[in-house]
C-alpha cells in the first residue's frame, strides 16, 4: 500500500501505520496446524468455495508499495508514538511484521516468543498466563498472573488500548499488521506504566481500495485454521470498513483413560469489525469492535516423574498410592495420558469497543483513545491431576470490565524539538466466585491415616471476591537535537492509583466433628476468610536517553530509566498463623521499584541489506513482587509478597540480512542473567529439609533461560508465473527454573525446535506444505508439583510434530 499524505497525517502520532518492505511479495503463507483425512473434508470444500467467491467479489488490491523515497529494507514502527524507521529509534525493541507472522504461523503470544528470545511466555491455562521481558514482569504463572489484585509488569496493548488482565494475551491474534516488543520501562509515552516492557499489537486498518484475503490450513490431529478479511470503501474516500474473523481448532493431544476423551484440545474463534472515517487530511476516526473466545476440555498436565520430598515416608507418593491401590496411568510424560476423574472444561471470552481519533491542529496533533473491554473466565479443573479423589472441584469464574481514556498531544514534523504529552485514566472492576471442594481420598492423602477417612469428603469453600482499581496519570517526553547528529530525550510521568479489594470465603461440608485435632486438620486445608483492604499510592518516574549518529547507518545510544509497578492486594486468600488466624498484614503488596540502564548500537549496512541491533542492559528491582509459600497447614499455599532485591542483566541481538534478492535471513539472541539478589526468607524447594523459609539469594528467576535465540530464513526460485519457496525457522533456549524456589525437581530442560514450509506463490494464491516441530522434538512447556508435596511432578508437554497444508488467497 502506498502511503498517501492523508494516511500519514491520520496515523503519524498514533501508530496505525503499516510496516512495509520494498518489493515484498504480497502473498502470505501462514501455516496453521495439522493434517487429517477425516472430518475436515466437508469443511475444506465449503471453505474453498467461500474463498473463491471472495476472490471474485473483490477487485484485486494494489501490491504493497513503500512510501515515496522509502529505502529498501526499512521497517516502519511507532514505538515512540510517531512513524519512524526502527533503526533510528534509540531503544531496545523487536518488531515482527504481518508477513513474518503469517509465514511463520505465529498466531499467538506463545508462538511469538519463539521469534523474540527476550520474551518468555508461560500459560498452564489462559487465566494463569504470565509473560516476561528480560525475566521481569510477573512471577510464576500459577499464582501471580491469576491474582486479580496485581498489576502486570509487561504492558499488553492492542491498537493502543491497554489490556489490564494478562489472561487476554492467551487469545489468538486476529488480522495483525505488526507486533512491537519494547524492552525496558515504559510509561512516558504509553498510557499505563509498565516496568519491564510492552507488547504493542497493531491490527490491519480499513482501506479505501477494495481488498480481501483468506487462509485455509489443515493438518494432523484434525487441526483446522480458517481466516478471512475483507475491506473497502463505504462512502468514497470518507468512510471505509474492514471485517475479519478466524476459527482455529485441533483435537486434544492428551488421552483420558477414565473418560475416553481427548483433552487439551483447541477451539478458538475471533472476529473484528472496523470503520475508518477521514474528513480530509487533518482528521480521522477509527472505530473497532472485537470479540474472541477460547473453549475446550483444557487444561490438564500429565505425570512427569516421582521424586523424594521433605515429607515423612508415609507422606511420599509411592506409599500413599500403594495404600490406595493406585497406579499412575503412565510413567512417560510424552505418552500424553491422564486419568483425571473430575469434569474438565474451559470457556473464556474477551472483547470490547474502542475509538481512536486523530486531529491535526497546525503544528500538533491531538489523539484520543477511548475503550471499554471485558473478559469472562469460567473453568472446571481436577486440581490433583490424578484419578485419586483428592480435590474434586476447582472453579474461579471471573468477570472483568475496564474503561480507559487517553489523550495525547504530539508535535508534527521532523524539527529539532519533538514532544508528546498526555493524560491517562483507567477504571477496572473484577468480580469472582471461587469454589474448591475435596473428595473421599483427601484426608488420607493430605493429612494422614490418623485422621478420619471421611474428614474432608465434600469439604470445600465458596468465596466472593471484588477488586476495583482506578489509575490516573500525566506523562510527557521531549526529544531535542542540539546538533544534527545528537538527540537528547527526556520524559516524566506521574501516576496515582487507588485500589480496593474484598474477599469473603465460607467453608462447608466435610465430616461434622468436635474433636480439636480434626478441626485443626480441616483448617489446615481450608478455613473461613473475610477481609477487605484499600491501598493508594502516587509516584513520579521518568527516563533520559542520548543518541548519536556516528554515520548515516550507525547509531549509538545510552539511557537510564526509573519505573514503578503499583502496589496490589492479595485477592486469592491470605496466609494464616499457627492458630489459623488470618495474617491481614499480608493483604497489601508494596509497589515494585525499578532502575534500568541500557546502551546499544544500531547498524544499517551493505546498501541496507543488513540491519543489526545490539544492546546491553542492567535492571535493579527493589520490593520485587513475588510468590511466597505459607508453611502453616498441609497445603502449599502461595500468596504474593515483596522481596528485597532482584537484578536482571544481559545482552540482546536482533538483525536481518538480505543475502541476495532471493535469499534472506533473520536472527535474534539473548543472554539474560536474572537472579534474586536478596531473598532471605523465600519458599523452600520441595526437596529441602522442612524449615520455615530458605535463603534464595542468587537463585535464577523462574522461566528465564540464560541463553535463547532464533534463526530463520527463506529462499525463493522463479517457477512458471510465480515462485517456489523454502522456509525454515529455528528457536532454542537453555534450561529454566520451573518455580520460584529453584527446585532441582522442577527444572525445565532446554530444547530447540524447527518449523519449516515449502510452497508455491503465484498471483493471488499461495499453497504450502508445512511442519511444526519438524524433528518431533520432545520438550516441556510448564511443570508443577502436586498439592500436598507428595513428590508427584506434572508437566505440560509441547506439541509433537504436526504436518499440514495451507492455502492462502489475497485479492
Amino acid at each position: 500500500m502506498k502511503y498517501s499524505d492523508v494516511a500519514l497525517a491520520a496515523i503519524a502520532p498514533s501508530g496505525g501505520d503499516r510496516m512495509t518492505y520494498r518489493n515484498r511479495v504480497p502473498a502470505r503463507a501462514r501455516p496453521a496446524c495439522a493434517w487429517s483425512t477425516g472430518k475436515w473434508f466437508r469443511t475444506a470444500s465449503q471453505t474453498s468455495a467461500a474463498l473463491a467467491a471472495l476472490a471474485g467479489a473483490v477487485p484485486a488490491m494494489a501490491q504493497d508499495i513503500p512510501a515515496e523515497g522509502e529505502r529498501e529494507g526499512v521497517i516502519i514502527v511507532t514505538a515512540r508514538q510517531r512513524v519512524e524507521d526502527a533503526q533510528k529509534v534509540p531503544v531496545a525493541l523487536s518488531v515482527v511484521d504481518g508477513t513474518t507472522l503469517d509465514r511463520t504461523a505465529t498466531i499467538s503470544t506463545s508462538t511469538l516468543s519463539q521469534l523474540v528470545p527476550t520474551l518468555n511466555y508461560s500459560s498452564p491455562n489462559p487465566r494463569n498466563t504470565a509473560y516476561t521481558i528480560r525475566g521481569l514482569g510477573s512471577g510464576v504463572a500459577a499464582v501471580s498472573s491469576s491474582n486479580d489484585g496485581l498489576e502486570a509488569g509487561v504492558g499488553y496493548y492492542v491498537d493502543q488500548v491497554y489490556h489490564a488482565r494478562p489472561a487476554t494475551a492467551a487469545f489468538d491474534f486476529t488480522d495483525v499488521e505488526r507486533v512491537e516488543i519494547l524492552r525496558g520501562p515504559q510509561g512516558t509515552l504509553f498510557g499505563k506504566n509498565s516496568t519491564a516492557g510492552a507488547i504493542s499489537i497493531a491490527t490491519r486498518k480499513p482501506q479505501f481500495t477494495p481488498a480481501a484475503d483468506g487462509e485455509f490450513s489443515f493438518g494432523e490431529h484434525d487441526a483446522l485454521r480458517v481466516r478471512a478479511a475483507v475491506t473497502g470503501p463505504l462512502a468514497g474516500d470518507v468512510l471505509a470498513f474492514r471485517l475479519s474473523g478466524m476459527v482455529n481448532r485441533r483435537d486434544g493431544l492428551v488421552r483420558n483413560i477414565t473418560s475416553g476423551h481427548k483433552q487439551n484440545d483447541v477451539d478458538n474463534k475471533a472476529t473484528r469489525a472496523q470503520l475508518l472515517f477521514q474528513s480530509g487530511p487533518d482528521f480521522s476516526l477509527r472505530l473497532i469492535a472485537d470479540w474472541s473466545s477460547v473453549k475446550g476440555e483444557c487444561c490438564v498436565p500429565v505425570p512427569w516423574k516421582v521424586v523424594t520430598t521433605n515429607k515423612a515416608a508415609n507422606k511420599q507418593f509411592a506409599n500413599l498410592a500403594a495404600s490406595l491401590g493406585y497406579t499412575l496411568p503412565t510413567d512417560t510424560v510424552y505418552d500424553r495420558v491422564t486419568d483425571i476423574d473430575s469434569p474438565l472444561n474451559l470457556d473464556t471470552s474477551e472483547g470490547g469497543v474502542s475509538g481512536i481519533a486523530d486531529w491535526k491542529l497546525g503544528g500538533v496533533t491531538l489523539i484520543s483513545v477511548s475503550a471499554w473491554r471485558f473478559w469472562n473466565w469460567n473453568v472446571d479443573n481436577d486440581r490433583d491431576y490424578t484419578g485419586v479423589e483428592i480435590q474434586t472441584i476447582q472453579r474461579i469464574p471471573s468477570r472483568h470490565d475496564q474503561f480507559s481514556q487517553e489523550l495525547r498531544l504530539a508535535t508534527n514534523g521532523d524539527g529539532p524539538l519533538q514532544a508528546v504529552g498526555g493524560l491517562y485514566f483507567l477504571d477496572q472492576v473484577i468480580k469472582g466466585t471461587q469454589n474448591s471442594e475435596y473428595g473421599a481420598d483427601a484426608a488420607y492423602w493430605l493429612l494422614g491415616s490418623t485422621y478420619p477417612a471421611a474428614l474432608l469428603d465434600g469439604y470445600g469453600i465458596s468465596a466472593k471476591t471484588r477488586f476495583h482499581a482506578r489509575s490516573y496519570a500525566a506523562f510527557g517526553e521531549v526529544t531535542w537535537r542540539p546538533l544534527p547528529r545528537l538527540a537528547v530525550t527526556g520524559g516524566l510521568r506521574y501516576t496515582y492509583e487507588k485500589k480496593h479489594g474484598s474477599y469473603l470465603g465460607e467453608t462447608y461440608g466435610g465430616l461434622a466433628t468436635t474433636n480439636p485435632t480434626d478441626i485443626k486438620g480441616k483448617k489446615g486445608i481450608l478455613q473461613d476468610q473475610d477481609y477487605a483492604q484499600r491501598v493508594s499510592d502516587g509516584s513520579i518516574t521518568g527516563r533520559v536517553n542520548f543518541a548519536y549518529d556516528l554515520t548515516d547507518g550507525v547509531m549509538v545510544y545510552a539511557g537510564y530509566a526509573q519505573a514503578e509497578k503499583s502496589g496490589g492486594i492479595n485477592m486469592s486468600g491470605l496466609p494464616v498463623d499457627q492458630n489459623f488466624l488470618l495474617d491481614t498484614s499480608k493483604a497489601v503488596v508494596r509497589p515494585e521499584k525499578n532502575k534500568s540502564w541500557e546502551a546499544g548500537i544500531k547498524i544499517r549496512a551493505l546498501n541496507d541489506a543488513l540491519t543489526l541491533s545490539l544492546d546491553a542492559f542492567r535492571v535493579d528491582v527493589t520490593d520485587y513482587q513475588a510468590n511466597v509459600v505459607n508453611n502453616v497447614g498441609t497445603s502449599l499455599r502461595t500468596y504474593l509478597a515483596n522481596i528485597p532485591k532482584v537484578r536482571s542483566q544481559g545482552v540482546e541481538l536482533d538483525g536481518s540480512w538480505r543475502v541476495s534478492p532471493r535469499f534472506s535471513v533473520r536472527f535474534a539472541g539473548a543472554y539474560t542473567d536474572a537472579r534474586y539478589r536478596s531473598y532471605p526468607a523465600g519458599p523452600c524447594p520441595i526437596e529441602t529439609v522442612a524449615t520455615p523459609s530458605c535463603d534464595l539469594s542468587g537463585v535464577r528467576l523462574a522461566n528465564t533461560p540464560r541463553w535463547a535465540g532464533s534463526l530463520g530464513g527463506e529462499y525463493t526460485a522463479p517457477l512458471a508465473a510465480g515462485e517456489a519457496y523454502l522456509r525454515a525457522d529455528a528457536n532454542a533456549r537453555t534450561r529454566v527454573n520451573g518455580d520460584a524456589s529453584g527446585s532441582t525437581y522442577l527444572v525445565i530442560p532446554g530444547y530447540a525446535l524447527v518449523n519449516a514450509s515449502i510452497g508455491y506463490r503465484s498471483g493471488v494464491w499461495d499453497v504450502s506444505v508445512f511442519a511444526r516441530n519438524l524433528f518431533d522434538k520432545d520438550y516441556l512447556q510448564n511443570v508443577t508439583a502436586q498439592t500436598g508435596n507428595s513428590g508427584l511432578i506434572f508437566a505440560n508437554p509441547g506439541d509433537p510434530r504436526i504436518i499440514g497444508l495451507s492455502v492462502r488467497l489475497r485479492q
